[in-house]
């Protein structure tokens, strides 16, 4: 198992550098169209099997949306992003997981050195798809925002000129808050999921074969935790949004 803080890269497209990190993920994102589309295929009126558990899930989720917004509209509205961000992140998180993922790859020379790049790397062991998810999510927040109260309502909430020192001084810190997220969303799930490849790396190397199952299980939890809190701090964060007219 290969161990790198940055994604190593593969190829160069059109003058795009494409890394290890950024190819598994366009690999999950095809095994999601492909899972969603068989799913849609098999789609019946009275469902059976794969149909039902689908719509329970999808119904679980539902639900906990409803008791972060106290609306199904909202719910609704705010579900095919969230649940899509979700999605991503876990099936991301268990892609890195499969065998292989860090020990397929080739050997490059790299400054007369030979060097091993893996080909597929743990999608969210890479700091810059966990940022661009963390922006997605922030501005998306944003567009909720202006769409639920306004744009010059909302805006105000950043910007509030009044008498009174206070309401601008919070006004700044609610800024400098949105910018927070984008540290804490990204840093977050990059820090659980990179410390997490660490740790099954080390454990294998140390005690093979045994001892790294009951690390693997853990892994396997840690990554639906990590994909559950992303989703549901966005839609918190969304709700929130709608209620900027109120503070």
């Amino acid at each position: 198992m290969h161990i790198s803080l940055a994604a190593e890269e593969l190829f160069t497209i059109f003058g795009v550098h494409v890394t290890n990190a950024l190819f598994t993920s366009w690999i999950v994102v095809v095994i999601l169209i492909v899972v969603a589309f068989l799913i849609k295929r098999g789609m019946a009126t009275i469902p059976t099997g794969i149909q039902n558990v689908t719509e329970a899930f999808f119904e679980g989720m539902l639900s906990i949306a409803d008791s972060v917004t106290g609306s199904r509209k909202q719910s609704e509205q705010f579900f095919p992003i969230v649940a899509t961000l979700f999605f991503f992140i876990l099936f991301g998180n268990y892609f890195g997981l499969l065998p292989g993922i860090g020990t397929i790859g080739l050997e490059v020379v790299e400054h007369g050195e030979h060097v091993f790049v893996p080909i597929f790397r743990p999608i969210n062991a890479d700091l810059n798809t966990t940022l661009a998810l963390a922006i997605v999510a922030v501005l998306a927040t944003q567009v909720v925002g202006i769409m639920a109260v306004g744009g010059w309502k909302y805006a105000k909430k950043f910007f509030n000129p009044s008498k009174n020192p206070v309401n601008t001084f919070v006004g700044i810190l609610e800024l400098i808050s949105e910018f927070a997220k984008f540290i804490s969303f990204s840093f977050r799930l990059f820090g659980n999921v990179f410390a997490g490849e660490v740790l099954l790396v080390v454990v294998a190397f140390l005690v093979p074969y045994i001892a790294p199952l009951p690390f693997f299980f853990l892994e396997l939890f840690v990554g639906f935790i990590q994909a559950f809190v992303f989703a549901l701090l966005t839609l918190v964060f969304f709700k929130v949004a709608t209620l900027a007219e109120a503070h």
